[in-house]
């Protein structure tokens, strides 16, 4: 019987020894970047393979332990199937220790070990104290002592991971795929590659899926597990995928690959959430926090329900309405984190992702539609609308209902982008107008309709549709009459800044 792919996740503070630990475990230097090597701390997340004694392979997840990077961890333990919080015997328990076994307790991650490292560097006294200190804050989980330059203790970590392993429980490999992204670049000749742990499903080559917020749909190039090309590649597995169909700059750390229609993509989530017992103060009514949901974060305004404020240490029921859209399922879990100071305060789970502003059930008439089920695409007459299309760029004829097929062809294939039912614009024309947009709104700092109008030379009617298609796919945001733009197109325009806008 073949084992179920599981993904483990380091925790733990700075310093303590994680990245030293999985490469003495694997083989593998998990920090890749200059300024990891040259600070000497991990900064990005990283990865590698770990075999275990009964043969099982673990996908292994490193993620930073500095403050500064609680977000990146975030992104990196969403994923994962067990633990290995990774406490130094020289230090103990530190305050980043505590802030990660919170995050993964509010995650409903249970099941893990940890590994008490630097066991060279202390006598027997100060060891003993680091695994009370482990015990009183994780009862019940299992603790080595291990050395990672001697590589003391590292055969009983392998089995304790084995048997932690043994008894996890592992993730669906049918139904819709899901797939957070965590990291995306370009490869030359390959094109915009993307990674993440497959949260369900299971993805092949020459699948289509949506990239969410936004719908857009990539088509599957190819799929690599730990850099091994695969014909397909299960839940719970590490994967990078090759997409057609979708540019670099088009997609990043927060964005979901998903089988299309499967997931919705909304502003407002309603959850049941538990504060802290350490947390600074409650979580009080209209206080805006920082939303992780996978691997996404967004600025939100908290709403409590019953009540001014859910008291440290106590549950309630909230609706968090969110700056950015996030594509969500009834279940998944929240973190939220306090922007001052920036401390995580509460944790929870999602009852509803597309709530009613005051929370209520929606109508019947008002729950939206499963979708119908996907039917084959054909590029029957998909060339010849392409030419029709091209043929008037910033002013093409509106689709026909004999047009729909090859549009829906043309549209998974990234060939052309949809502005509603009846309109469409050749990937070619997008483009032009996606570059106008980002340099009038660098230049003026905002774009209006116009503006865009001028500059490509067409009617309103079209310069509107092109912004309103940009704001779908994340390039621009509506302001009163402006659109500004969002970090991703900011990022592409060559200006890293960060305002409260993006």
């Amino acid at each position: 019987m073949t084992e179920r792919p599981l993904t483990v996740g380091t925790a733990g503070h700075i310093d303590h020894g994680k990245t030293a630990l999985i490469a003495a475990l694997t083989g593998v230097d998990t920090d890749r970047l200059p300024q990891e090597k040259a600070r000497g701390i991990s900064i990005e997340l990283g990865y590698a393979p770990l075999i275990l004694p009964s043969g099982r392979r673990l996908s292994v997840v490193d993620v930073p332990g500095h403050e500064r990077f609680v977000r990146t961890m975030v992104a990196g333990v969403t994923g994962i199937d067990l633990f290995l919080l990774v406490i130094a015997c020289d230090d103990g328990v530190m305050p980043q220790t505590r802030e990660h076994v919170a995050i993964l307790r509010m995650l409903g991650l249970e099941r893990g070990v940890i590994a008490l490292t630097k066991r060279d560097l202390v006598d027997e006294d100060t060891a003993e104290l680091a695994r009370l200190e482990a015990e009183e804050l994780l009862p019940g989980v299992s603790a080595v002592h291990v050395s990672s330059r001697t590589g003391e203790g590292l055969d009983v970590l392998r089995a304790l991971l084995d048997e932690a392993a043994a008894a996890a429980e592992h993730r669906s490999a049918d139904g819709p795929v899901r797939l957070p992204v965590d990291r995306s670049f370009s490869l030359r000749g390959i094109g915009t590659v993307v990674t993440g742990t497959l949260w369900s499903g299971t993805v092949r080559t020459g699948d289509r899926l949506a990239l969410e917020p936004g719908g857009r749909e990539a088509r599957v190039r190819s799929v690599e597990v730990h850099d091994q090309p695969e014909d397909e590649a299960g839940a719970g597995q590490r994967v990078a995928l090759a997409l057609v169909g979708v540019e670099r700059r088009e997609v990043g750390r927060g964005d979901t690959l998903a089988t299309p229609g499967s997931l919705r993509v909304t502003y407002r989530l309603e959850c049941d959430v538990s504060v802290l017992p350490d947390a600074p103060h409650g979580l009080r009514q209209a206080e805006r926090v920082t939303v992780h949901l996978a691997t996404s974060e967004t600025a939100a305004k908290v709403a409590v329900r019953g009540g001014e404020e859910i008291a440290a240490g106590a549950s309630g029921r909230v609706q968090l309405r969110l700056a950015q859209p996030v594509a969500a399922h009834a279940g998944d879990r929240v973190i939220l984190r306090l922007t001052a100071p920036q401390t995580t305060v509460a944790g929870g789970r999602v009852l509803d992702a597309e709530p009613t502003r005051s929370g209520a059930p929606r109508a019947a008439a008002e729950v939206p539609a499963a979708p119908a089920p996907a039917r084959p695409l054909s590029d029957a007459g998909a060339d010849e609308l392409e030419q029709r299309l091209a043929e008037s760029p910033f002013a093409p004829p509106a689709l026909s209902a004999a047009d729909q097929a090859p549009a829906a062809y043309l549209a998974a294939a990234g060939r052309i982008v949809r502005a509603g039912r009846d309109l469409a614009f050749t990937r070619a024309a997008f483009d032009e107008a996606q570059a106008a947009a980002i340099e009038i709104a660098t230049e003026h700092g905002a774009v209006t309709i116009a503006q865009l109008r001028d500059r490509l030379g067409c009617s309103r009617r079209y310069a509107q549709a092109l912004l309103e298609a940009l704001d779908a796919h994340g390039i621009t945001r509506r302001v009163g009459d402006e659109r500004i733009l969002r970090r991703r197109a900011r990022a592409a325009a060559g200006d890293g800044g960060d305002t409260a806008a993006s």
